[in-house]
């Protein structure tokens, strides 16, 4: 079994928040625009204005109010989508994925931020899929392509499968995967280099998930692969999340 980390979502460098947390653990997972992970011009029915979170509210209603009127229209970019488990990518930092095989874990974290009461923003883990299939675009034929991954955003729009194709790398929960009703904080404040604040695995987050070999910085890395001497415990702890 291998279990590798991954940042999702929506944050400061790309939508310009971080996703809300409330009092009680619970969160809004709150995707990326599309035209930030795609072509501009290509549109997803979905937006911010007419989508709600699991609250209940609408989903532009996390924005600060002098940015909602923009963000109303503003496709959504859902991926990973958690109604049927996929996730895809076509840029060379997620490439590695490829490697994942059935019953391995694809745990995703994210930035959240306190919603209602002070809560400085922090790296939480929101979800997490386990492995059915995972490859490259062009390793799947066009019925598992229908079959597993219609739901994906990279596959549903046309125009981006056929450009993203040969790069695009896709990957399939099963039914035991989930979006988790409560986030689990992996991070802690740290200094990058130059003693500016950096987000790093929390010290008792590396007792269940290793250091990375010494590169602790979660704040924006790309996927995060547990070592083979952490796996069963990191995979004990994700599978008994809810």
């Amino acid at each position: 079994m291998q279990v590798v980390l991954l940042r999702v979502g929506i944050d400061t460098g790309c939508g310009g928040i971080h996703g809300p947390l409330f009092r009680d653990g619970s969160f809004e997972y709150i995707p990326i625009p599309a035209s930030q992970a795609s072509f501009p011009r290509v549109r997803d029915k979905r937006t911010y204005g007419n989508t709600r979170g699991r609250g209940g509210r609408r989903l532009v209603d996390y924005f600060p109010e002098a940015r909602r009127e923009r963000f109303f229209g503003q496709s959504i970019h859902f991926d990973p989508e958690f109604a049927t488990f996929t996730y895809g990518d076509p840029t060379p930092p997620k490439a590695s994925l490829r490697r994942l095989s059935e019953g391995d874990l694809l745990v995703f974290y994210g930035g959240l931020n306190g919603w209602g009461f002070d809560n400085p923003p922090a790296l939480y883990i929101i979800g997490y899929f386990e492995v059915v299939r995972a490859g490259l675009a062009t390793d799947f034929s066009p019925a598992e392509l229908v079959g597993m991954f219609k739901k994906n955003f990279h596959v549903m729009h046309r125009e981006v499968f056929e450009d993203q194709k040969d790069r695009l790398v896709l990957v399939k929960g099963n039914a035991n995967s989930r979006l988790l009703k409560k986030a689990v904080r992996i991070s802690s404040v740290g200094t990058d280099r130059s003693g500016r604040p950096l987000h790093r695995l929390a010290p008792e987050m590396r007792k269940v998930f290793g250091g990375f070999h010494g590169k602790t910085s979660i704040q924006r890395s790309p996927p995060r692969w547990v070592t083979p001497e952490f796996t069963r415990r990191a995979a004990e702890f994700i599978l008994a999340l809810r």
